[in-house]
């Protein structure tokens, strides 16, 4: 949010430029601190983003040149603003290298269980008060205390979410499995990554193809809506806003729709034995 005086010296925003002030990202302080110089943050206008140009030596984040108040004039979980004392430049340009397209995750998939472990417990009790309870339960039954220093990252979709897609979620072991990638990626690491770059998950055969859509970041076809939901030094959970299936899968059940002849909305056809 620029300041009063930011409007008054700039006279009247146009729509497009106070879309560019807008992301469809909840980022509290503790996500803004983890963005590294070059991370791109998604807008509400189309195509644009903005580009973190937090130094090493900053304490407080700034994108396009422009710092954000050290904490949210505003916070009540789900919308967060922050106040700037002028407007972005949507014609900013920030010249830094970035890795390359097929980043190597350096991960391999690990079918395996151990004991629980402190790190799994915060984990699983932050998705159970954040509305993921069946992925917590999941991350709980099959991968708590995975031994790999590598860690993991979880992909949560909600918990309406999981129930209207898969139902009775115990009968289907193998969907926790292909939202988890066996090593931990911080919103900062994913949002270098190519499009095309794909990770493995812990389900043989299953991967992740990462795309962008007007610079939201997009894992086959679902969008991440909730970055760092929960991260420790062994456990990162980001939240998505659908399942993640097969893109063949995803694109079959797009093209499944029937119009309700009492109802305008359109209703989605699923063939639970795909999960």
């Amino acid at each position: 949010a620029p300041s009063d005086s930011a409007f008054k010296k700039s006279g009247q925003p146009s729509l497009d430029l106070l879309r560019f002030h807008l992301s469809p990202l909840p980022l509290p302080p503790a996500s803004l601190r983890l963005l590294t110089a070059g991370s791109k943050i998604p807008t509400m206008l189309p195509g644009q983003t903005l580009t973190v140009t937090t130094s090493s030596s900053d304490r407080v984040t700034s994108f396009n040149n422009i710092k954000l108040t050290g904490s949210p004039i505003y916070d009540d979980g789900i919308l967060l603003v922050y106040g700037i004392d002028r407007f972005f430049d949507p014609t900013f340009q920030f010249n830094s290298q970035r890795p390359s397209d097929n980043s190597d995750t350096s991960c391999s998939a690990k079918n395996h269980t151990a004991s629980a472990s402190d790190s799994f417990d915060q984990a699983i009790q932050t998705l159970k008060t954040g509305g993921y309870s069946a992925m917590a339960s999941f991350l709980g039954m099959q991968l708590s205390g995975v031994a790999d220093q590598s860690g993991i990252t979880v992909f949560a979709p909600t918990d309406d979410t999981v129930m209207s897609r898969i139902g009775d979620f115990g009968e289907y072991p193998s969907f926790f499995r292909r939202h988890v990638v066996p090593c931990r990626l911080l919103w900062n690491d994913l949002v270098n990554f190519g499009d095309g770059s794909e990770l493995p998950t812990f389900l043989e055969g299953f991967a992740i193809n990462i795309t962008r859509s007007d610079g939201v970041l997009i894992l086959n076809g679902v969008p991440v809506f909730f970055p760092d939901v929960f991260f420790n030094d062994r456990v990162v959970v980001h939240g998505v806003s659908d399942v993640l299936a097969a893109q063949d899968s995803a694109i079959k059940d797009n093209a499944l729709r029937i119009d309700d002849d009492d109802d305008d909305d359109d209703e989605i056809l699923f063939d639970p034995s795909e999960f």
